[in-house]
């Protein structure tokens, strides 16, 4: 068995702690490097999908067994956006508190103003809608916080979305509590359903468009389980399966403070179980691409690379 594992960030925080697991999967396995991109780009390359705009919003809706047809669609993730002097500045939900039930509401609000459009939630935080042309190709949490010129092409459209989510009694009882609103939403990744391929059995994934892109490869897709031991448990025993562990994009780009605790909690739920599976011989290599280091690196690791132990495991710094 090939587990794979993405995680985007990981050289990126600046570790203070040592992490054995992990550390010894880099040290005796093979490097490899590429170009760096952004995992999206990663994850369009990985499935075939094609140049041109990732489309996210596409590959959400196919997450969900629905069909998106011919249409194009775009991912509309929910937002608090502040407007100072024609620049935007982003707040994406991944800083906030925000419930299903609260972004069924406001996308049922915003179905009923525009007729056509389809707001349709895929997780509370990940929305998506029918819309044509959006030149965006960032998610709103690699944009958090800088302030932005006020898009012309989707102007019009994001202060009428505006209106009808300012007087909402959704955002009303958020402000009451001292929340942020939900004012707006992060336009991007437009396009059609595009065709998929993939080496892997099965995919694993918080984000919906990659479990989308499994979807359309004809892929066994299933949402990311909490450890290693709980991903094992469920693979078959032979092929290629692949794990994509982004959990250290949200406290990179809102919250610096909590990457140490992601990192330490990816060694002890991942990292250290993938490293004693692959001594036991239950899993015969992992492979760890990092898409964002400065070289776009991948280390490949199997049972006999554990046995060269002049390669000495050191800090996280030292193989960014």
């Amino acid at each position: 068995m090939h587990c794979e594992l993405v995680v985007p960030g990981l050289f990126a925080g600046g570790s203070t702690s040592r992490l054995a697991g992990l550390e010894l999967l880099l040290a005796r396995g093979r490097r490899s490097a590429r170009e760096a991109k952004p995992l999206e780009r990663w994850v369009q390359e990985a499935f075939q999908i094609g140049e041109g705009v990732y489309p996210a919003g596409a590959l959400t809706l196919a997450a969900q067994g629905k069909d998106p047809g011919e249409d194009s669609w775009v991912r509309a993730d929910p937002v608090h956006l502040r407007v100072i002097d024609d620049k935007l500045v982003v707040v994406p939900a991944e800083a906030f508190a925000l419930s299903a039930e609260e972004a069924g509401a406001l996308c049922e609000a915003l179905n009923v103003h525009f007729a056509g459009m389809e707001f349709t939630v895929s997780q509370p935080r990940r929305w998506c809608a029918r819309l044509a042309s959006i030149d965006e190709s960032r998610p709103a949490l690699d944009v958090a916080g800088t302030a932005l010129e006020l898009p012309k092409q989707s102007a019009p459209l994001l202060t009428e979305i505006q209106m009808v989510l300012h007087a909402h009694p959704v955002n009303e009882a958020r402000e009451a509590r001292g929340e942020p609103a939900v004012n707006s939403v992060w336009l991007w990744g437009a396009g059609p359903a595009p065709r998929a391929l993939a080496p892997w059995q099965s995919v694993a994934a918080d984000d919906p468009a990659v479990l989308g892109a499994a979807r359309l490869a004809n892929a066994r897709q299933r949402a990311l389980p909490r450890s290693a031991h709980e991903w094992l448990e469920r693979l078959a025993q032979d092929g290629r399966h692949l794990a994509v562990l982004d959990a250290l994009r949200a406290p990179l780009a809102l919250a610096a403070d909590r990457v140490q605790n992601e990192l330490e909690v990816l060694e002890r739920e991942w990292f250290a179980p993938l490293l004693a599976a692959l001594r036991s011989g239950h899993v015969g290599m992992v492979t760890l691409h990092v898409p964002d280091a400065a070289s776009g690196v991948s280390f490949e690791t199997i049972r006999g690379d554990l046995l060269r132990f002049w390669r000495l495991r050191r800090a996280l710094k030292n193989y960014a």
